[in-house]
């Protein structure tokens, strides 16, 4: 049986590999010439089981490999394959058969978003390693314009040095360091994974060790669960997702069953894995990028001000609106020349450049040039979306996103509503296109209104629950609702004074998150500063980052790519966060001045900087207050707003879960 336990993998011996391979594909595409970087996102899964010829060894089946895949589906709606792997075990130590073996069973679902070559995983290069990968490689690793993010990942990894010292928690010396392997690199598995920047999750069978190498980003922006072997299911599980639970009579919670993968690099060597005796592992690796280190510590060098520094704060030019000017020639510049809130613009507007370059605007990227109807006007819209409610977060992404993509292209801009046009955030959204359209009169700001229908939650209650989990308070549900919703992309745009249906096709979606766990947007950081102080405030942001992985990205992940979509966080690429973190805290907000001024202090004059005065003013207000999601919630589920609040129901567990 595999169980979960802190021990060191150890073992020497070498097993033969027998591989298996049947891989599916749903779409087939041609090789086309001039290929540029191909960009994925993916469904990824493993099961790993014992052999089911041997009764003995057959355990529970919560859910089958088959109905894990098409959970995936959804996620990588371009291909699908899948990929079989025989891992034989000590055979004779256990009276068996030669044959008893482990089965590896690695599957992928893929959603194309860069490139002409089509991607179909699981990969498997000539020495047998295998990798499942969902991710981005926004830095680090040098990819050039004809290659695949995932094929250079593995030809990185399959060079990595193989020896079992590098599965040890603690890092030693490379054993082949001086031996007559010495002329190889030694860089190993955790080296490479350290040395990416962006999001991503991945699986990784490393053939000669017989090591399994899985692991998450340091923040955690792809979702990865795990279902650690138990008496109630002895398979060791990983997915992206978790499929529907619509039988009632399982053994157990699936809510128990998946938690999420926290965020680090891990190994299990299955080498000394027998039948009788668990694996000991799996083992937990450092992060070896002392960039990374720093952000995954979150501790900022000034956090307690000085009496000069508040007075210096209190009065600087940054706080006057007048002192702002906006340059659209040379990409907005104040007045104050290399100011920190100019520093964050600059880190803002590359991460945001990241995210929308090269994305595929729609099948003909990939296919070729096909002429299709319609195929003309989809040249002129832009293929990503923002999630926007018109408050601060989101008017600074289109504003910066405006600066970084051609002035033709039409922007959706995807706004969620449980009481249509009296919400505030759509309030604020149509207020938000006026103040864009005063800035970039040249560009097309479209508008989708998306009105959630409280009835019909009912209907989804199943599925979504399925994607929050493991999560599972009414909280999560309200705000996987409104992602699920927006990411959907059925609503309504005004053209010419009439309103019409429509849906948007962009396959990536912005998302404002990170930016109030960075900057002091939350009100119980005022209550934090209120009671403690500057070191107060500082602990409480800290905590926030640092739980980011489990309370929000995962969640938000999955709902948002159950429509093929994937979400990219521009507040939360590395060098934006490093931007911040180096900044005194009291620059960052200064929570002695009011809502909607000392909050996010640093953003609203980024906002400044870029044009937008209304939007700099606006106070914090969250998805599921400013939709009106949480309101409707509330009555249907405590009777009334009151209630809720007494229940305390933004984290109460969901009754029925």
């Amino acid at each position: 049986m595999l169980s979960r336990s802190k021990g060191k993998p150890v073992g020497v011996a070498s097993l033969n590999l027998i591989f298996t391979v049947a891989v599916l594909q749903v779409k087939k595409v041609a090789s086309l010439s001039e290929p540029v970087t191909t960009s994925i996102m993916c469904g990824i899964g493993l099961i790993v089981s014992a052999d089911e010829r041997h009764e003995k060894l057959i355990d529970h089946r919560i859910f089958s490999c088959k109905e894990l895949l098409e959970a995936l589906r959804k996620r990588g709606p371009d291909s699908m394959g899948r990929l079989t792997l025989h891992h034989p075990l000590n055979a004779h130590a256990n009276g068996l058969d030669d044959e008893s073996s482990l089965v590896l069973e690695f599957m992928a679902t893929t959603l194309q978003l860069r490139g002409r070559e089509q991607i179909c995983q699981p990969l498997k290069d000539q020495n047998g390693n295998v990798l499942i990968y969902n991710g981005e490689i926004f830095d680090g690793p040098a990819i050039k314009s004809d290659e695949n993010d995932a094929r250079v990942l593995l030809s990185l990894l399959g060079k990595c040095c193989s020896c079992l010292c590098h599965t040890e928690s603690v890092k030693k010396d490379c054993i082949c360091s001086t031996s007559e392997k010495g002329n190889n690199t030694h860089t190993c598995i955790s080296e490479v994974l350290s040395s990416i920047r962006g999001p991503w999750t991945l699986v990784f069978w490393q053939a000669e060790s017989e090591v399994l190498w899985f692991g998450r980003d340091i923040l955690g922006r792809r979702s990865l669960l795990v279902h650690w072997p138990s008496s109630m299911d002895e398979r060791l599980i990983f997915s992206s997702v978790s499929p529907p639970s619509n039988n009632k009579e399982l053994p157990c919670d699936m809510f128990d069953y998946w938690e999420e993968l926290p965020c680090a690099i891990y190994s299990i060597n299955l080498k000394i894995h027998t039948v009788e005796k668990s694996i000991e592992g799996a083992v937990k690796h450092t992060w070896t990028d002392m960039g990374l280190v720093e952000l995954m510590n979150w501790k900022r060098t000034h956090t307690e001000p000085t009496f000069e520094d508040l007075e210096v704060n209190l009065h600087s030019k940054g706080d006057n609106f007048q002192n702002f000017k906006a340059d659209n020639s040379i990409g907005l510049q104040p007045v104050i020349e290399a100011s920190q809130h100019q520093k964050v613009l600059e880190a803002l507007r590359e991460s945001v450049r990241r995210r929308t370059l090269n994305i595929c605007k729609h099948d003909k990227d990939i296919m070729g040039h096909l002429e299709f109807p319609g195929a003309a006007q989809m040249d002129l819209e832009a293929p990503f979306a923002i999630l926007f409610s018109g408050g601060l977060d989101s008017m600074i992404l289109a504003a910066i996103a405006d600066q970084c993509v051609p002035s033709e292209w039409t922007i959706d801009l995807l706004n969620v509503s449980f009481e249509g046009q009296a919400a505030p955030d759509r309030i604020s959204a149509i207020a938000g296109v006026k103040e864009l359209s005063a800035i970039s009169s040249s560009r097309r700001w479209r508008l989708v209104e998306i009105d959630g229908d409280p009835a019909s939650l009912s209907e989804m209650r199943g599925h979504l629950l399925s994607l929050i989990c493991p999560s599972k308070t009414h909280m999560d549900l309200n705000i996987g609702l409104a992602l699920w919703l927006a990411s959907r992309g059925d609503g309504w745009i005004t053209e010419n004074s009439v309103r019409k249906e429509y849906k948007c096709n962009a396959r990536v979606v912005l998302i404002g998150s990170g930016a109030d766990e960075q900057c002091a947007g939350y009100g119980r950081h005022r209550t934090k500063f209120r009671e403690g102080g500057w070191s107060s405030l500082e602990r409480e942001m800290q905590l926030d980052m640092q739980r980011l992985w489990k309370r929000n990205l995962g969640r938000d992940d999955r709902c948002i790519a159950d429509h093929g979509k994937e979400a990219r966080f521009p507040y939360l690429d590395e060098d934006v966060m490093h931007s911040l973190l180096k900044m005194p805290l009291w620059d960052i907000a200064d929570l002695r001045q009011p809502l909607g001024k000392g909050d996010k202090k640093i953003l609203r004059e980024v906002a400044l900087m870029l044009g937008l005065k209304s939007a700099a003013t606006l106070p914090k207000r969250a998805i599921q207050f400013g939709s009106r999601i949480a309101q409707e919630s509330n009555r249907r589920s405590f009777g009334s707003n009151r209630a809720a609040n007494l229940a305390s129901a933004g984290s109460a567990v969901l009754p029925d879960i």
